[in-house]
Order: structure tokens, then sequence, then C-alpha cells
């Protein structure tokens, strides 16, 4: 059971989420303070697909993104914008259209600077991509 804080962060998080999450079906699930970690789940359509139903790369990417500044944002309320530095995406299954889970974590963040992990898990909880971020922070 999420506590009052971490619901209300994902309150937060939800009434400002930019309109490319709600285009991929995705929703902020949770929070978790303790382990500095985010989930959302998408459920994407075949629109986001090539070969019939296979999510293109970049919106995989696109979604491991979001999970991964999601939780920056969550569990420091003094940053006002994270700029991508560098992402690294790898593609371990196919993705295909349909329910997806991904998954943010924060490896260790300084004043400047965030190391973020994600994953991204299909319906039936094989690990489809990872992704690891170096990402500059901006404080308010």
């Amino acid at each position: 059971m999420p506590s009052t804080k971490e619901q209300n962060a994902v309150d937060k998080l939800r009434a400002g989420a930019p309109k490319f999450i709600e285009l991929l079906g995705g929703r902020l699930l949770t929070v978790d303070f303790e382990t500095q970690s985010c989930t959302f789940e998408f459920n994407v359509s075949t629109d986001f697909c090539h070969s019939v139903d296979i999510v293109q790369g970049g919106f995989t990417t696109a979604m491991l993104d979001a999970a991964m500044s999601h939780v920056v944002y969550a569990c420091d309320d003094s940053v006002k914008g994270l700029s991508s530095l560098e992402i690294k995406t790898s593609y371990l299954d196919v993705t295909r259209a349909g329910v997806l889970r991904a998954e943010g974590y924060i490896v260790k963040a300084g004043y400047k600077t965030a190391f973020l992990e994600g994953r991204l898990y299909n319906a039936e909880g094989v690990l489809c991509a990872t992704a690891s971020s170096v990402a500059k922070i901006s404080r308010k």
C-alpha cells in the first residue's frame, strides 16, 4: 500500500504528464521512495508498430525514458527540469503492441546529474528491453 506522500506524488505527476504518455496508453501506477522507483503501465496500439504488431524501438525507448525521468521528479521536489545526456536501450526480446510495464530506477543522483535505469516487461512478465540513462538536472 503506497504512503500518502507516494500517492500524492503519483497524483501530481499524472496531472502534469506529457501528452505522449497518453498517446501510448500510459499511466503512472506507483512511486516507491524507499527503492527510488516508479512503475508505468502502457497499452500500446498497433499505431506505434511496424511489421504488424512490433513496437518501433523509439517508442520503446520513450516508455523507458518516461519511467526513468518520472522517478527523479517524484523523489526530489527541487527538480524543475531533466535533460537526457545519454540513453542506451538494449532490446532483449520482441516488444509487441498491448499491455506493457515500464519500471524506472534512480541508480545515483547528485545535484546536477542523475544515473538511471529502466526495464520494460510484456504482459507475461518477459523482460523485453532495458535502458540506462545519464540526465542533467535543472533545479528550482
